[in-house]
């Protein structure tokens, strides 16, 4: 009996250990899909204060392609960004609906649909592209983000 007790504790410790922690971090990779970047990103600003403050926008920041990044700077100027008019709505909103608008070999472009957390719809275009040869020259980075315009309300 005393087995089976330490084996079933065993197989619990273990299945525990097996859970994914939700702040562990996405980096890039060749195997992600340009889409798999986009909806890594939205899905991080909308819970962007799990498991802790701004762990969203530190994910996002990761994917920023690394041209992208000598103008939105280090990981503090990128997340002063992300706090301005133009980009706070993407922080912790409601819901969000991606919709490919056109692509090419080297890039994607997205039509983002946001439903603000005051129930505001806002478009954004949100293009990825690969990087060079420098910075993983076969994955997909988030190279610009347009936006946003003004939908009116959701309902």
């Amino acid at each position: 009996m005393r087995k089976v007790y330490v084996l079933i504790l065993s197989l619990l410790f273990l299945n525990i250990l097996s859970i994914p922690v939700k702040s562990d971090l996405i980096y890039p990779s060749k195997n992600l899909k340009p889409i798999e970047i986009v909806k890594i990103q939205l899905n991080a600003l909308k819970n962007n204060d799990l498991p802790k403050k701004n762990s969203g926008i530190k994910q996002t920041w990761i994917f920023a392609h690394p041209r992208n990044k000598v103008f939105t700077g280090p990981l503090s100027k990128f997340t002063n960004m992300l706090y301005s008019d133009d980009y706070r709505i993407l922080l912790n909103h409601f819901s969000h609906k991606i919709n490919l608008k056109s692509k090419t070999n080297s890039s994607f472009i997205y039509d983002i649909k946001i439903i603000s957390r005051d129930k505001k719809v806002y478009s954004y275009l949100w293009q990825v592209a690969k990087g060079d040869e420098k910075n993983c020259k076969r994955c997909w980075f988030t190279i610009s983000v347009n936006g946003p315009i003004n939908k009116g309300n959701s309902i």
